[in-house]
């Protein structure tokens, strides 16, 4: 003859627990829970932002030669340039500098649309935000390693430079009758 067992929670010396203890356990999973999702968001963004500090690198590391082929003498380049103008914060991937000229670079994972609205936007307020910068010619590039639909050609129509960052270094890839807008 087979017994009828009820599966309730089991407290201390195998007694049933009474509500008031189900709910502290519940309350102790939805804490430790609620840990595991925090750390997991830290570790997230962790890794986006490094993959970020990756990707530009890589794009740093062959910019002075690429832009020297399209006759952009780059004297020195800077990382992650950050500030604030009038209250509005700013900040560019890589500057790339010469005497009278700058190479704004905007660095992307994956390149969407909606990036290149965004850098071109942002591009216009370059001198704004950098007035240091008042007297030199800007150019806009925007660097990724993967571009999503007709991202790159739009980048391109807007009159960036348009890199693909690569395993081994990265390449402009507009056409060679482009010719790159001032801003």
């Amino acid at each position: 003859m087979e017994e009828n067992t009820v599966n309730e929670p089991l407290g201390q010396y195998g007694r049933p627990v009474g509500f008031d203890q189900v709910w502290q356990m519940f309350q102790e999973t939805d804490k430790q829970f609620k840990e595991t999702d925090k750390k997991i968001k830290e570790l997230s963004m962790l890794f986006t932002s490094q993959w970020g500090k990756l990707v530009e690198s890589l794009v740093e590391g062959d910019l002075v030669n690429i832009l020297n082929q399209w006759g952009i003498q780059v004297e020195k380049t800077i990382q992650r340039v950050k500030g604030n103008h009038k209250g509005q914060n700013f900040e560019f991937d890589i500057l790339a500098i010469n005497g009278k000229e700058i190479v704004i670079v905007e660095v992307k994972t994956t390149l969407r649309v909606q990036d290149v609205n965004h850098f071109h936007e942002k591009l216009w307020k370059a001198k704004q935000f950098m007035p240091e910068y008042n007297d030199k010619q800007i150019y806009g590039a925007m660097a990724f390693v993967i571009a999503e639909g007709a991202s790159e050609r739009m980048a391109e129509n807007q009159g960036f430079f348009v890199i693909r960052a690569t395993g081994n270094s990265s390449s402009i890839v507009n056409k060679n009758s482009f010719k790159p807008k001032a801003f």
